[in-house]
């Protein structure tokens, strides 16, 4: 059976994924081709053209299509929820009682249009809604490959209503246990914080949690936020995630605070710079983060843990990698898995493989996250032939050898090889790479490559084989989804990619999942010592991963990187010897 997955359903993070008698084949997002990050207002046509392409397959093949969102009757407590919770805006709370939730209408009509445009179909396929967090949750557990009864965790802004699930799975059947709805939202407090701390949101709650260890959360108290017992929880909509005249508005723009933020914790963040107390307020978030939903993995999923300690996640927050930290520390979690597209791409996913569960199939464990598209040296060539830079290049013989000398000698390096990674980290395919033990490569690449904020932590890629004596731990961190606890031993060795707080975010590298990048950094321990390397996406600041050779070079000549790898194929700036 072929399921195509489609997700756009939040005008955000354009995606899709195909799965062939229960094997994800391809996922891509849409912000690759279109080259605009988030790909707002989308739908994933240029990403469903390569799936089925690279698969081999026409539009007529596609059986089932499942997008990721689904509506909501008049008899769910989320639209009763949502209306009393939003009397303050009448306009809202009728729309919920009457309307439901229209958007799902305008998605049904976007998706089938998309299809007949594509030659899919909309009359002939079987389509399947999905509830947007159910989509969440079939993501991590169908994919994470656990067997046993498994505690499933969901957590975004919000889907049609719901903002949290928790559940669990068991013979690949997903229960509910517990949802919360708009606007008691974990995800939607911290998205609010961080448009006060002056990012933007989808892409600032990253830099929010890298600012966060700077800080001092003992210095502010920002349980006025969020009341919770434990069992339940209520946002303070008085001043975050409001809508609405409760909304703060600057320029014509209304932000997701209200004028009362600004009374109680002074004027909105400006600039690039970290600074008091805005640092204390990113540590405050992000400890009410932590407390929060700790307590209700507690309340809803502790029963779970205790009998089998698995636990798969998902949603926007499971990238919060400091709060993942917080759960892997829990006695009672065994294994957590993150989906690594946890974000609404990932959704796509979701529904494919809900949908093809749910009709008989067997969804495989996902192994790996590069699913997008590759190019051949021979592609490599003309693009460099067709570029109007007309860059310089030659052919490698060996490529690993050559790239570990460079990095071993203090150069960041463009890496462009393979199928690119599905979701928001670089995991050696479209990647900027750098020796973590050269002093200043790090502030080097914000500084002239990535153009961001000087205090933006980097990741290191790990071989299996020194992980844990790095790391101190057996934990699987195959996708970057986790930070640790950097041992001593290692903190001067690897200084570049250890944050301000002793961790670092890691990706361990198998032979099994990526054999070339596996043999540049064995190259690179042969010269250094260390089976490390920093590594970064390949783009600039606002910018999507590049996906095409194309791509590649643009990234190249707008930034200062003097070395770029693509396959096999190196190219060289004029000014490098």
């Amino acid at each position: 059976m072929i399921v195509l997955g489609l997700s756009g359903a939040v005008s955000h993070d354009a995606s899709a994924a195909l799965y062939i008698d229960g094997k994800l084949v391809a996922a891509v997002e849409e912000e690759r081709f279109l080259r605009d990050k988030h790909a707002k207002g989308q739908f994933p046509y240029e990403s469903t053209k390569f799936c089925l392409e690279y698969a081999g397959i026409k539009p007529s093949d596609v059986d089932v299509v499942a997008f990721p969102y689904a509506k909501i009757g008049l008899s769910s407590p989320a639209r009763w929820h949502y209306a009393k919770r939003h009397w303050y805006a009448p306009d809202r709370a009728l729309m919920a009682l009457f309307n439901g939730n229209r958007r799902y209408e305008r998605n049904f009509n976007s998706v089938m249009k998309m299809l007949d445009d594509l030659g899919i179909g909309s009359q002939r396929v079987k389509y399947v809604p999905v509830e947007h967090h159910l989509a969440h949750a079939s993501s991590a557990y169908h994919l994470s490959g656990f067997k046993e009864k498994t505690a499933i965790l969901g957590i975004d802004g919000k889907g049609e209503y719901a903002t949290t699930f928790f559940g669990y799975g068991e013979h690949g059947k997903i229960h509910k246990i517990k949802e919360f709805y708009d606007p008691d939202s974990l995800g939607g407090v911290y998205g609010a914080i961080t448009e006060f701390l002056g990012f933007e949101m989808l892409d600032g709650e990253f830099k929010v949690m890298g600012m966060a260890p700077y800080g001092d959360p003992s210095r502010f108290d920002f349980s006025r936020l969020i009341e919770t017992d434990g069992k339940d929880f209520r946002v303070n909509t008085k001043l975050v995630n409001c809508l609405g005249l409760r909304r703060y508005k600057e320029n014509g723009k209304g932000y997701f605070f209200s004028p009362k933020l600004i009374e109680w914790l002074g004027p909105k963040r400006e600039g690039d710079e970290i600074d008091d107390p805005y640092i204390d307020y990113a540590a405050s978030i992000q400890a009410l983060l932590e407390k929060v939903a700790l307590g209700l993995i507690d309340t809803y999923l502790g029963d779970t843990l205790k009998e089998t300690g698995k636990l798969c996640y998902a949603g926007g927050v499971a990238l919060n990698v400091k709060l993942n930290q917080r759960i892997i520390a829990r006695p009672d979690v065994k294994e957590l898995f993150v989906q690594p597209a946890a974000s609404d791409a990932g959704t796509a996913i979701g529904a494919a493989s809900y949908a093809a569960q749910e009709l008989g199939d067997e969804i495989e464990k996902m192994e790996h996250v590069y699913l997008g598209p590759k190019y051949t040296n021979e592609e490599c060539i003309q693009a460099c032939l067709d570029h109007p830079n007309k860059p310089k290049y030659e052919v490698l013989e060996n490529t690993t050898q050559y790239t570990a000398k460079l990095l071993a000698e203090g150069n960041p390096i463009s890496w462009f090889q393979g199928r690119m990674e599905f979701g928001p980290r670089a995991l050696g395919n479209r990647s900027i790479i750098g020796n973590p033990s050269s002093k200043g490569v790090a502030d080097r690449i914000n500084a002239q490559i990535k153009y961001r904020e000087r205090w933006r932590p980097f990741c290191p890629s790990i071989l299996d084989t020194v992980a844990e004596d790095i790391l101190q731990t057996d934990h699987p961190s195959p996708y970057m989804t986790f930070t640790f606890d950097v041992a001593e031993s290692w903190k001067q060795r690897i200084p570049e990619v250890v944050h301000e707080d002793g961790t670092a975010r890691a990706q361990i590298v198998t032979e099994k999942t990526n054999p070339r990048y596996y043999s540049l950094i064995s190259e690179v321990e042969k010269i250094t010592g260390n089976g490390v390397v920093l590594n970064t996406s390949l783009n600039r600041r606002g910018e999507p991963m590049v996906c095409s050779p194309t791509d590649a070079l643009n990234m190249f000549y707008g930034s200062d990187l003097e070395y770029l790898v693509m396959e096999d194929i190196l190219v060289r700036k004029h000014n490098v010897d």
